[in-house]
């Protein structure tokens, strides 16, 4: 029978080679999202789920403590939805899947990304309303949600996103009326174009916002 000493060093180097002891809970929520999406191009293959982190993964950043600030598969005719385990990716500040096939709902747990700069969904085919949890994205600066088949009203809770700067949301399925408060002020009426059913700028105090929905 083998001694100890000799299993030993074996028993050590199959935990090291194991996969699960490997990944982060960051590599874990992306992989996990690679394997529901179709790539035909194989844009996502140097995701590999072995890796101590997903910081050589090609698409993805990460700052000087190997946390993901960085998600950009933009353009890469990808298919398929965007997963509520992004909303893990805590010091996330560039969210960029533009110009995809990204089908479903917006997934509220993004409102979970504090740090977030920068999302870009535009030019997908993402259906239902836009998330109240946004309204938690206090550093957003550009949301832009264009060409989609967003519908609902706008939300209210966004007026509060004081660092927004660039919004737009034209070509979606949007109604209602337009809020006025907040960043809305300065945003121009073309970042809410060919919205048939949104009503223009809201008269405060006079209608329902959602009037029209």
């Amino acid at each position: 029978m083998a001694s100890l000493p000799v299993l030993l060093p074996c028993l050590l180097l199959l935990l090291a080679a194991s996969p699960a002891l490997s990944t982060n809970p960051e590599g874990e929520a992306l992989h996990a999202w690679r394997a529901r999406l179709t790539d035909p191009t194989n844009v996502l293959q140097s995701w590999d789920p072995t890796l101590v982190n997903p910081c050589t993964w090609f698409h993805v950043t990460c700052d000087s403590q190997n946390r993901v600030i960085r998600l950009d598969v933009g353009n890469s005719n990808i298919s398929g939805s965007i997963a509520p385990e992004l909303g893990r990716l805590e010091r996330l500040q560039y969210l960029e899947l533009y110009r995809n096939n990204f089908q479903g709902k917006i997934p509220a747990e993004l409102g979970n990304l504090r740090s977030l700069i920068s999302m870009d969904l535009y030019g997908n085919q993402l259906q239902g309303e836009i998330p109240k949890s946004f309204a938690k994205l206090k550093s957003l600066r550009f949301l832009r949600l264009n060409n989609n088949r967003l519908s609902g009203s706008i939300p209210r809770e966004l007026v509060f996103l004081s660092n927004l700067k660039v919004l737009d949301l034209s070509n979606n399925d949007l109604c209602g009326t337009i809020p006025i408060d907040g960043p809305f002020a300065n945003f121009p009426l073309q970042s809410f174009d060919n919205n048939s059913r949104l009503n223009g700028p809201e008269l405060q105090g006079l209608v329902p916002y959602d009037i029209g929905c």
